[in-house]
């Protein structure tokens, strides 16, 4: 497996202005490190995930960008596919795309405009409009959501074919992922769980005629300056997961490298890195994890 390391901004991220967002892009090109991952959050700080990833290979050459991830349900998937391939074209072929169903949050349910109960269903019909939009001309299609004629999105990605990540960890987020995904981005999970995910994600691939590339199995961490975890993110997820040791999974810098070997062990190789509090100077941050990273990628 190859060992990849990329960054992310969380969905409290406020890292939105030219200089600053200059300031991590060029960073993150210069560390080498392997991709940008933009969380999203429509009543949150973060930037636009489209427009960030826009921004950052318009400034680098070598730097992959990806989601982490996009809300797919409430999202018209022409318009999107259109975007993403021109994004992936614009790029040279560097786009990563993932999506979800969205946070259990209904301000973010109204801003979408889809009905939490709905949300799997728009996804299930999205998703595979999309994957045909990417490879085939004339693409035709009668579903509960969407109905169209001889509607042909150009210009295609340059990736053949243009793979999709998927989030989540519920035993119905892992079986979707079996069944329609290229790969898993994990988070807020023990190295334990993920080996049983990639296990039953493997399983449902199986199930379904398919199969899931062994380097497409992935975390984000989200890892802290203090031994202190941050009050407000750490309230949130115990609400989410009572039973989850955030301690474990939350490391603090000095604690990264071995929970990442962790995940390496239970077949884990590509991870985003999110801070839990934004740096004062990305320069700083990223000259002191940058090469923690690079030692950990073969």
């Amino acid at each position: 497996m190859k060992i990849r390391i990329g960054f992310g901004l969380g969905t409290s991220g406020v890292t939105s202005s030219h200089s600053r967002f200059g300031e991590l892009v060029d960073g993150l090109e210069g560390h080498g490190f392997d991709s940008l991952w933009m969380s999203e959050r429509i009543t949150g700080d973060c930037p636009d995930p489209i427009v960030a990833m826009s921004f950052a290979v318009a400034r680098t050459t070598k730097l992959k960008v990806g989601m982490s991830v996009m809300v797919l349900p409430g999202r018209n998937p022409v318009v999107l596919a259109k975007s993403l391939a021109s994004l992936d074209r614009i790029s040279d072929g560097r786009l990563l795309p993932a999506f979800g169903l969205g946070a259990p949050n209904s301000a973010e349910h109204q801003a979408f405009g889809v009905e939490r109960a709905d949300r799997s269903a728009w996804f299930n019909e999205a998703l595979p409009l999309m994957r045909r939009l990417w490879t085939e001309n004339d693409v035709s299609h009668d579903g509960d959501r969407f109905t169209m004629t001889g509607v042909t999105v150009q210009p295609k990605p340059v990736q053949e074919p243009l793979e999709v990540w998927l989030g989540g960890q519920a035993p119905s987020e892992l079986r979707r992922i079996g069944r329609m995904a290229d790969g898993w981005l994990a988070s807020f999970i023990s190295p334990e769980k993920a080996e049983a995910g990639c296990a039953a994600i493997d399983a449902e691939a199986e199930a379904s005629g398919r199969s899931i590339d062994r380097d497409h199995f992935g975390a984000l961490i989200v890892y802290r300056r203090t031994a202190q975890l941050p009050e407000n993110l750490a309230a949130r997820l115990k609400q989410r997961n009572p039973d989850l040791d955030l301690a474990a999974v939350m490391p603090t810098v000095d604690d990264l490298g071995e929970l990442i070997q962790s995940y390496v062990a239970c077949g884990l190789s590509k991870f985003v890195l999110v801070p839990a509090a934004e740096p004062d100077s990305w320069g700083h941050e990223l000259a002191d994890i940058g090469p923690l990273a690079r030692s950990l990628e073969n």
